[in-house]
């Protein structure tokens, strides 16, 4: 094959995307745009490259035109897996489209996904249901949560790394509480940003997604998802057990969104099943490879290649996923377990249940056995940093 794969990230999500496009014969290198090094210990990665984490925006767009040049990597497909990555590529589209094979769309199309407050305006338009949100302008438009908590403090988009976008988002049960928290928040981020949106009751089994590879909003490849844990379970950073499943309500409300939006990639719609309506409420959607993504190779989507074909101008048959595949990242899923089984929530004979055949890992896989030696090691270095730097962990 004459095109290989620049991926930029090098998480266990990263680690995904290049398991798949090199078990497929595709070379990949890897571009370490974050803290993270996991996807580098992988056997299908070539010799890593390392994007310059500070600095200004049209510096790192000079890194990648130069790197094309420089690693002859010209015509190859660039795939980032970060959401600020993606939005970077799409605002220079047209600049690094002269070099690589682009899997995002341009900016004009991708932030109605990467801001929240541009997805809840196109949701309200095509009547999906969503959670009663606010976008105040001050402290004094708070008073409307009034009857509303418990409610969280969430910004529209990451702008930078602090307490606030580690943790994704604040609960506040009461009006004080609220205050406190949004006036926290406004002291990270910009408050023009901020959003105080409903927190939906309800469990794992309620929190639902459709992944989906599009072009031009029509669905060439899809699956549908239960993310039944994640850590934390509030609203966790990222799903640690997610169980494919069928649900056309799910698949309906996310195709109606992605054809308005006319998106081109990979994308996860995500939902929370209401239990006191039984409505899907629209959540987020992630515009660029997700979390658990791994999983749906083993279900019959391998997402990661197929987009692959597509921007290297290769055919992409229609493809859907099958239901009853499931997807642990043990990491995190032991903290979420031990935090549900303390609730009463779970039982361990559930949990060992829940662990049947057939499963994936995120990061273990025979056929790569480096990274999940590698992986403890990474992720305490990376601990360790933050805490010495006194930054966020």
């Amino acid at each position: 094959m004459s095109e290989g794969a620049v991926v930029t990230g090098a998480s266990y999500r990263a680690l995904a995307v290049v398991r798949s496009l090199g078990r497929r014969g595709v070379p990949v290198r890897v571009v370490r745009s974050d803290e993270h090094a996991l996807a580098t210990a992988s056997r299908y990665a070539g010799t890593p490259l390392a994007w310059p984490l500070d600095g200004p925006e049209d510096a790192r767009v000079d890194y990648l035109l130069d790197l094309a040049e420089r690693e002859r990597l010209a015509g190859w497909v660039l795939i980032p897996t970060h959401d600020e990555e993606a939005a970077l590529v799409a605002r220079h589209h047209a600049d690094l489209s002269s070099r690589y094979r682009l899997t995002t769309p341009p900016w004009e199309i991708l932030r109605a996904a990467y801001d929240k407050r541009r997805t809840h305006e196109l949701g309200a338009r095509l009547g999906l249901v969503q959670p009663w949100t606010t976008f105040p302008a001050g402290a004094e438009d708070l008073a409307c949560a009034e009857g509303r908590f418990p409610v969280v403090v969430k910004p529209a988009y990451k702008e930078s790394a602090n307490r606030l976008t580690v943790d994704k988002a604040w609960r506040a049960d009461d009006g004080a509480e609220l205050r406190r928290r949004y006036e926290e928040a406004c002291e990270l981020v910009d408050p023009a940003i901020l959003m105080v949106q409903e927190l939906v009751p309800g469990d794992g089994a309620a929190q639902l997604s459709f992944a989906a590879l599009c072009r031009d909003g029509e669905v060439l490849a899809s699956l549908t998802a239960c993310r039944a844990r994640q850590f934390p379970m509030d609203f966790g950073r990222a799903s640690s057990y997610v169980e494919t499943i069928e649900d056309p309500s799910v698949e309906r409300d996310a195709r109606r969104l992605l054809a308005a939006m006319r998106f081109t990639g990979l994308v996860e719609v995500e939902f929370k099943r209401d239990e006191r309506t039984g409505d899907n409420l629209l959540l987020d959607v992630n515009p660029r490879p997700w979390g658990w993504q791994s999983l749906c190779g083993r279900a019959g989507v391998d997402f990661p290649y197929l987009l692959w074909r597509m921007a290297a101008g290769r055919e992409v048959q229609p493809v859907q996923g099958v239901p009853g595949v499931r997807w642990v990242r043990m990491t995190t899923d032991l903290l979420a377990v031990a935090g549900e089984v303390r609730a009463g929530r779970l039982t361990p004979t559930a949990y060992m249940r829940s662990l049947r055949r057939p499963l994936e890992f995120a990061v273990f896989a025979r056929d790569d056995p480096f990274p999940s030696l590698f992986g403890p090691l990474s992720t305490a270095r990376l601990v360790a940093g933050r805490l010495a730097e006194g930054r966020p962990v």
